[in-house]
């Protein structure tokens, strides 16, 4: 019955969250962190966790994943290694990366929400994709590989390193402008040889290939749907998109990052003046969006800073405070926590300030 409720792609919210925390803190399931972060909580998760604004209870933990030993985060109740398809790290924007190992079931039950948006959308299956975005130790790389290959397609893969351009960024002068400009050169080889249906790219590099008729004339004439992930797109330069310069290709906006393992979506069915708003893969991931000062949650329609949470079998990362303003919107009936659009980083975060790069 536990596995059954954790395993569930659509399961009741308030059911899910109480079985999660039976698994997250039992001692014959949990994992080896949680148990002895139990120990220093002053309530017990088995008992007070009973609702997803309870959340709001657990500290923010992620700064020690800067540190902790990975395999201290995998739950007991996974016996294999294989039941882990891999550690993944943050860009290290602020600080040393964190990591977070994920599992196959996780993945699969990610991978199957994901794939229903994109097929909602209009985003073609059987055709090859172009992933312009981090690997090495970065999850996207690894899950735009299956996005690929589950619909039909291969992934043709460009390494994006956000450390090494975050780093250029903050020495100034011309090295991170090269440094795209060798990104989009290895984009044009690929379309000029490769037949492409679906590119997944960052908004910088995406403005850069739209800007340059001949990078444009080549991007529009086989490629059709774009997936933009990582840094934040306006309002104005979607419509743009949508309206004008990409008007006959699918665009398709995510939202996420390593410590939600995972991403929002972009909501079916938004016109082109309207922001783009991400609903999240619930109950898995909310998303609240507060008060920096206070913590208090925001009226729809205001700004604040992103929380995120994580409750799956794979993983538990609650009131995860992050480096994103975001205007709260209402969520769509059903989903757990808000909605949000108008994604911007903020200056400063755990006192280092933030670049966003190109990822």
């Amino acid at each position: 019955m536990l596995f059954d409720i954790l395993s569930d792609l659509h399961p009741e919210p308030d059911e899910f969250l109480k079985t999660a925390m039976r698994w997250h803190f039992s001692e014959e399931t949990g994992s080896r962190f949680w148990l002895d972060r139990a120990k220093r909580l002053s309530f017990d998760p088995l008992v007070d966790i009973t609702s997803y604004d309870h959340l709001t209870l657990f500290p923010n933990v992620t700064a020690e994943l800067r540190d902790v030993a990975a395999e201290d985060l995998i739950p007991r109740g996974y016996d294999s290694v294989n039941d882990i398809v891999g550690i993944f790290e943050t860009g290290g924007t602020v600080g040393a990366p964190k990591r977070i190992p994920y599992s196959e079931d996780w993945a699969r039950q990610n991978l199957a929400w994901t794939h229903a948006n994109l097929d909602a959308q209009g985003v073609p299956r059987g055709v090859n994709w172009l992933s312009t975005a981090p690997s090495g130790p970065h999850g996207v790389g690894h899950f735009a590989h299956r996005q690929a290959m589950e619909r039909g397609g291969h992934c043709f893969t460009i390494d994006v390193d956000p450390r090494w351009v975050k780093k250029l960024i903050s020495r100034g002068g011309t090295e991170a402008d090269a440094y795209v400009d060798h990104l989009v050169d290895q984009v044009v080889t690929l379309l000029s040889s490769q037949r492409i249906g679906v590119l997944m790219t960052t908004p910088p590099i995406l403005e850069r290939l739209v800007g340059d008729p001949r990078t444009h004339e080549l991007l529009t004439r086989s490629v059709r749907a774009i997936v933009w992930v990582g840094t934040h797109m306006d309002t104005e330069t979607r419509k743009r998109y949508k309206t004008e310069t990409l008007r006959d290709i699918v665009l398709h906006g995510t939202y996420g990052n390593t410590m939600i393992l995972g991403a929002s979506d972009e909501r079916h069915g938004l016109g082109v003046q309207d922001p783009c708003v991400f609903d999240t893969n619930s109950p898995f991931v909310s998303l609240s969006v507060v008060d920096p000062a206070t913590r208090e949650v925001v009226p729809y329609g205001e700004r604040g800073q992103v929380v995120m949470s994580h409750v799956s079998k794979s993983a538990f990362l609650p009131n995860n405070l992050e480096r994103d303003l975001a205007t709260r919107v209402r969520p769509p009936r059903g989903q757990t926590g808000d909605s949000v659009a108008d994604i911007a980083p903020v200056e400063r975060f755990e006192e280092e300030p933030v670049i966003e790069g190109v990822y």
